[in-house]
């Protein structure tokens, strides 16, 4: 009874605070990595709040930099958390925070987009995917020139249930610039509509949970940060492979101010562009004058399952890329001109 009492009303003892972690070992933001710290502790606090209930929790935390994340997870009374930390500088502070919280902070100097953590945990938590989801969550303020790809690596991950989400469905909590935020919860219609929103929404609930002002970082970053809780469902709303279905929303993107059948055309080579556009559309039953912005889930899945049965019928459909088409016609095009000035 004393122990898990003892668990239950775990706090950190006193330690320097995170400006003087960053005085002690001088640290700097590095700005070709896109480092901002946060010092508040009553943001970090409520970030970690808005995470959901950790108690007994593991959690990996992404990009933990000085550690003011890291002391707000610890100090919500987690079973364990896994720091990967990429800047050689900012070891020494998190082992500090190691020492204080004996067996529970675990530090790893490695790159987010490159590590496991697929047996990072026990076994032991693992859930089915029907199931309510695991007592296991990612955490993180995400540099913003790797916030992109590492989000689509997860929903990739999400979709073939790799990565953190082989515990079953992981809850993920991250940073962001507030602009991409915006854009990851979206809705049809909506100015900030775009690749990352259906990308997003057709495997998770997605919600903007918080936005910090810039002012709360150091340095101060040029645009608010917005932070984004992510719950994979049950259920993909689009049940196709991730692949194919990011090339369909790619290209419907690529031309996001003209109506969705430009864009969507550059999924099929010139010569039957307009022909199997038309097909696709038709069989879609999607209005070929809607903007892209304008595009449901729903219509994507239409999209991607038409376009899937037509991937079946053309073994060499999918390997096409329009741009390596404009490729070969421009330099057909520089060899003819060539030609011409030797004649």
């Amino acid at each position: 009874m004393a122990a898990s009492r003892t668990l239950s009303t775990f706090r950190l003892p006193p330690l320097p605070t995170i400006r003087e972690i960053i005085k002690l070992f001088r640290l700097q933001a590095a700005k070709q990595l896109s480092q901002n710290f946060l010092l508040d502790l009553k943001l970090t606090d409520k970030i970690v709040r808005k995470a959901g209930n950790l108690t007994n929790a593991y959690v990996y935390e992404v990009g933990p930099g000085p550690g003011g994340i890291t002391r707000s997870i610890l100090n919500a009374n987690v079973a364990e958390l896994l720091v990967v930390e990429k800047d050689s500088r900012f070891i020494p502070g998190l082992q500090m925070l190691s020492d204080a919280a004996p067996g529970k902070l675990r530090i790893v100097h490695g790159d987010v987009l490159t590590f496991k953590i697929e047996r990072a945990f026990p076994g032991s938590l693992k859930r089915r995917w029907e199931d309510d989801p695991p007592n296991v969550h990612v955490i993180g303020n995400l540099p913003f020139n790797v916030s992109t790809p590492l989000i689509i690596k997860w929903l990739e991950n999400v979709s073939c249930r790799g990565g953190p989400f082989v515990y079953g469905r992981t809850q993920m909590t991250l940073t962001f610039q507030k602009e991409v935020a915006e854009r990851l919860t979206a809705n049809t219609g909506s100015k900030q509509r775009s690749r990352l929103s259906v990308m997003a929404q057709y495997l998770c609930s997605v919600q903007h949970i918080l936005t910090i002002p810039g002012q709360a970082f150091v340095p101060k970053p040029e645009v608010d940060v917005g932070v984004v809780h992510f719950t994979p469902l049950v259920q993909p709303r689009i049940e196709q492979p991730f692949k194919l279905v990011e090339k369909v929303v790619q290209n419907a993107f690529q031309f996001r101010r003209k109506y969705c059948y430009r864009g969507l055309g550059m999924l099929f080579p010139e010569v039957q562009r307009v022909e199997s556009t038309g097909k696709l559309l038709e069989l879609a039953d999607v209005d070929p004058t809607l903007r892209p912005s304008q595009l449901s889930v729903s219509h994507f899945k239409s999209l991607c399952d038409v376009y899937r049965k037509m991937c079946d019928e053309d073994p060499h459909l999918f390997a096409y890329n329009f741009r390596e088409e404009l490729k070969q016609n421009k330099s057909k095009t520089q060899e003819k001109d060539k030609e011409r000035h030797r004649l």
